[in-house]
């Protein structure tokens, strides 16, 4: 594989984090763990590997303790920004830092198992898609602990707004596991506007704009009870921000002309 590759990082690993201070350890070792079997199959060495923890204004300590990780992974970097923003904010800041020629970003809580890595890393290498997203909602994926039926619904229900407003024939855009190469992945966060959770619907609207190929890819995957998203106060944002989609395209906002005449000014 190096003898095919562009020298430098190989991957980068997302993982943004608000008030991770108890989940986190847990994370980060089991992503070293996996890494030290991995990097074995992918023929590189750990330090092509980078891990970007973004703290988005925790007040419980997340920053220092993912800096103790710093003797297990060769290029750490914990970024940390103040005040919260928002998962959208973080995990674009992340994924424009990263240098990887790929670049996964994960939920800080591996509802999504570090290890079904292996089903979506290979797509992108063989070239049969540019973005891998992890999936509960094909018939294969494996939902080993379930939400509770109400969000579930709720869920189901969004995504069926979601495929009719932006992203037709994709069935679970929110699953926090997703993979891009690193060239899509500079051009497609750049542009994105929303700090929100309904970024990821944003990111794979422009994807899809821009004629990407993405490959919905079934997973397990583990209910944390902890999740930081609130059903309805976040629902209705989401839905609102669903909206604001269709209007910046409307309105210009994803032509990339507009964003240099933005930094420029």
């Amino acid at each position: 594989m190096k003898e095919q590759r562009k020298q430098g990082i190989f991957l980068s690993i997302v993982i943004p984090a608000y008030n991770e201070a108890r989940r986190l350890p847990r994370t980060l070792s089991r992503i070293h763990a996996y890494l030290q079997e991995a990097i074995k199959r992918w023929q590189v060495g750990l330090d092509e590997i980078e891990v970007i923890v973004v703290d988005d204004g925790s007040t419980d300590g997340t920053s220092e303790l993912a800096k103790t990780f710093s003797n297990r992974f060769p290029n750490l970097q914990v970024l940390r920004h103040t005040p919260n923003r928002g998962k959208g904010y973080s995990v674009k800041e992340g994924m424009l830092v990263a240098k990887g020629q790929f670049r996964l970003f994960s939920d800080a809580d591996l509802s999504t198992p570090i290890d079904e890595l292996d089903k979506m890393l290979p797509l992108l290498l063989s070239g049969e898609a540019d973005i891998a997203i992890a999936s509960r909602g094909l018939p294969q994926s494996q939902l080993l602990v379930r939400q509770p039926w109400h969000r579930e619904m709720l869920g189901r229900l969004f995504n069926l707004v979601v495929q009719a407003l932006a992203v037709p024939g994709i069935w679970d855009t929110q699953c926090g596991f997703k993979l891009f190469r690193g060239d899509v992945a500079d051009r497609l966060f750049k542009l994105q506007t929303l700090d929100g959770f309904a970024f990821d619907v944003e990111v794979l609207y422009l994807a899809r704009k821009f004629r990407y190929r993405i490959t919905e890819v079934p997973v397990q995957w583990l209910n944390d009870p902890n999740t930081k998203v609130q059903t309805l106060k976040h629902g209705m944002q989401m839905l609102r921000d669903l909206l604001v989609i269709r209007l910046n395209d409307l309105k210009g906002r994803y032509a990339e002309r507009q964003l240099h005449a933005d930094v420029l000014s």
